[in-house]
């Protein structure tokens, strides 16, 4: 009996390991400081939209989520060395991305702009911007199309670790301005005080080869993951969860088409 009672208690720990390992929290990359989409409240905790679309993915999957912050060129790297489960933090679906990890469908799309004192005139033809001075985010889409793109017709591409590095630089008159997100640079910067005086100028970039197809979530390679957070996606887009959270940030749709 004793025997049959020991050998029901192993079969039933088998069985429940898979249950087990469901529950392993998924630790997701992030660099918290890209407001509105992620940064420190005074208290230190992160807060934005890509922190609250990550948070509502995972209570849709029923999993328990943590967050890892790092430097946005680190996040990669960082997921192929298994430090990180996904990456949500407003990475652009680029193939040259998809050459190192899986991407997700969309959860948001937006072009990127370039901001410079306001008054600055920035033609379709890019050419004034010969020997200015143009920030970047190191490690960013934004910075490969600068080196690619406006580097050639002049411009000095000067990368930075990060996006608020690079506004007091633009404040203080040490860059002549910066290529990022265009709702990023529009609640990070152009609507506080630092960025009064300055301005959108020349034409919204949407190129696919260096701007993808919209943002999505990292995962490594062959990851059912993937498939997860995907139906967690379509299913927070349908059950009005996604736009009670774009609502507390945007005023438009910030899904895009």
């Amino acid at each position: 009996m004793k025997k049959l009672v020991l050998l029901g208690a192993l079969a039933l720990s088998v069985l429940s390991l898979p249950t087990f390992a469901d529950e392993k929290p998924l630790k997701i990359g992030i660099e918290a400081a890209y407001p509105p989409f992620a940064s420190k409240a005074p208290d230190g905790s992160i807060v934005g939209f890509d922190y609250d679309i990550g948070n509502a993915l995972c209570e849709e999957m029923k999993v328990k989520c943590t967050w890892v912050e790092q430097e946005f060129d680190g996040l990669i790297p960082a997921l192929k060395v298994r430090k990180i489960d996904a990456i949500l933090s407003s990475m652009s679906i680029t193939e040259d991305r998809k050459k190192s990890v899986d991407f997700t469908n969309k959860y948001y799309n937006t072009p990127a702009r370039l901001v410079m004192k306001a008054g600055t005139q920035v033609s379709e033809g890019l050419t004034e911007l010969k020997g200015k001075n143009i920030g970047v985010q190191r490690g960013s889409i934004h910075e490969r199309f600068a080196r690619e793109v406006l580097a050639p017709l002049g411009a000095e591409i000067k990368p930075y670790g990060s996006q608020n590095e690079i506004y007091l630089d633009v404040a203080a008159g040490r860059l002549d301005g910066t290529v990022a997100d265009a709702t990023l640079l529009d609640d990070g910067f152009l609507k506080t005080d630092a960025g009064k005086g300055f301005a959108f100028v020349g034409p919204a970039f949407t190129d696919v080869k260096y701007f993808g197809d919209g943002v999505g979530i990292a995962v490594r390679k062959g990851d059912a993951l993937k498939d997860k957070i995907n139906t967690a996606i379509t299913a927070i887009r349908e059950n009005g969860k996604y736009k009670q959270i774009q609502d507390k940030y945007f005023a438009f749709d910030i899904y895009g088409k």
